[in-house]
């Protein structure tokens, strides 16, 4: 699975439009089930509302819905959805609430205000990225341990553990992508005499 965009926090932002008030809520998710477990808690906060729009998109299995919830087919859901398509944002659910104020938008003002849900909900909570880290670890003489410590920090690895007995054990973190520059810069540094092992690698979200 490649590096991907997804929203960092849930969150919600609000606008008025024509007395029509719209609230953007977004939530990061990681299953449909998810999603509309998030969707239905929405609806029961704002039971009083006349329509609760929504858009998901799930990276794993390529998952993509959305639904106008009673305003006019396509001036809703697909507007709210286009936003998160345009930014390759995955991982989301989004919901445009809406308190009707009295007057009609019409088709292109419902397609812009659902839009600007959309935007102010992902704007709130922040884009993050997802991606695969792997975890290393070397165990290294006191001779090399500062000039090791700098090289992985310049590398970008956190560092997250050391253990100091008659070697020092450094483990870290690091993105997938620039372990095999870690590598060859490790192996330039330390004349191949100490070992970068790498242990096991996962998924992480970075702001």
């Amino acid at each position: 699975m490649n590096s991907y965009k997804l929203p960092l926090n849930t969150a919600n932002a609000e606008f008025i439009e024509k007395k029509s008030r719209f609230i953007g809520h977004i939530a990061r998710v990681s299953s449909a089930e998810e999603a509309l477990e998030y969707l239905r808690l929405v609806r029961i906060a704002h039971s009083a509302a006349n329509h609760n729009v929504y858009a998901y998109r799930i990276k794993e299995g390529g998952i993509c819905r959305h639904s106008d919830d009673g305003e006019p087919s396509g001036t809703a859901g697909m507007p709210l959805l286009d936003v998160f398509l345009k930014q390759d944002v995955y991982d989301f659910c989004c919901v445009g609430t809406r308190y009707f104020g009295g007057v009609m938008l019409g088709a292109g003002g419902l397609i812009r205000a659902y839009s600007r849900c959309a935007s102010i909900a992902l704007e709130a909570a922040g884009i993050g990225i997802m991606r695969e880290v792997t975890s290393c670890k070397a165990v290294v003489p006191y001779s090399l341990y500062e000039s090791i410590k700098r090289l992985f920090i310049a590398c970008g690895a956190q560092i997250t553990s050391e253990k100091f007995e008659v070697n020092v054990e450094i483990k870290i973190s690091i993105p997938t992508e620039d372990v095999l520059a870690l590598q060859v810069k490790f192996i330039e540094l330390t004349a191949d005499s100490v070992k970068l092992e790498i242990e096991s690698s996962s998924y992480q979200v970075f702001g």
